[in-house]
């Protein structure tokens, strides 16, 4: 029997947090072989099954898997029973041009898809909520973290200073090489330029870096910010990376769930 490989992060026993690795499932190619996003591409069967699949590993149902149609905005979505409870056209309408999901209900799995952009998951212990973001570097421009942890405040009262964090897979810095127009962008956001960007042949952009400097922005304590740290374009045997597969391929999905 196949098992989707997870990797799995230390957050709280309250909650499960992971990302999906490129193992443990039935996509082939470059969609292969744990894909579960259906916006990429990937052959509808494999996709169902891979799904079917994880749904098993989080022992829920594969309707309560929450995963946005994602646009690089700034959008966010509250993730309610009432939401799951609708039919899948209008679930589908809710969750598109969502960059950003939360909820405070147990056994929802919340999560973004991502091949080098930077998955960041949030854990509220107090208000027992969760987000999952999706930050490319135009998200990160707007500001998607510190944008979801004010709409985490607004909904579940939310402190800040109680947040947990985990930057999951994504590029780094060596590997997000970027043209003059994205450094200009950074640098007139009021990013500090000598701490998040280096030049090589061309400029290169830190955006874990980046997004762990919003959050800390925010109120969320440095320490209770997990970086894992993992290159997707170095590790493309283990983690999907469009710049090294193409578009046209699959997608890591990192999400959180509140347990019963």
């Amino acid at each position: 029997m196949i098992k989707p490989l997870l990797t799995y992060y230390e957050c709280d026993e309250d909650v499960i947090a992971f990302s999906t690795t490129r193992h443990g499932g039935y996509s082939k190619g470059n969609y292969g072989e744990l894909n579960v996003n259906s916006y990429c591409g990937d052959d509808p069967a494999d996709l169902s099954a891979n799904l079917q699949l994880l749904a098993s590993e989080l022992s829920i149902p594969v309707d309560r898997i929450v995963m946005p149609h994602q646009v690089h905005g700034i959008a966010c979505r509250a993730v309610t029973d009432d939401l799951i409870a609708l039919s899948q056209k209008a679930r589908l309408q809710l969750l598109d041009q969502v960059d950003s999901v939360m909820t405070d209900v147990k056994r929802i799995c919340i999560g973004v898809s991502t091949a080098d952009c930077i998955p960041v998951l949030l854990y509220d212990p107090v208000h027992h909520a969760v987000a999952a973001i999706h930050a490319g570097w135009r998200g990160t421009l707007q500001g998607i973290a510190c944008h979801t942890v004010e709409e985490m405040s607004h909904h579940y009262h939310t402190v800040p200073h109680d947040l947990k964090a985990i930057i999951g897979p994504g590029i780094s810095l060596k590997n997000f090489e970027v043209g003059e127009e994205v450094y200009g962008a950074f640098a007139s956001a009021g990013y500090d330029m000598d701490r998040i960007a280096r030049k090589y042949i061309k400029w290169h952009v830190n955006l874990p870096l980046c997004n762990r400097i919003q959050l800390e922005q925010v109120g969320v304590k440095a320490e209770s910010i997990v970086d894992t740290g993992i290159c997707t374009y170095d590790h493309v045997a283990d983690y999907f990376s469009a710049r090294r597969l193409g578009q046209a391929s699959g997608r890591i999905y990192t999400g959180i769930l509140l347990k019963e």
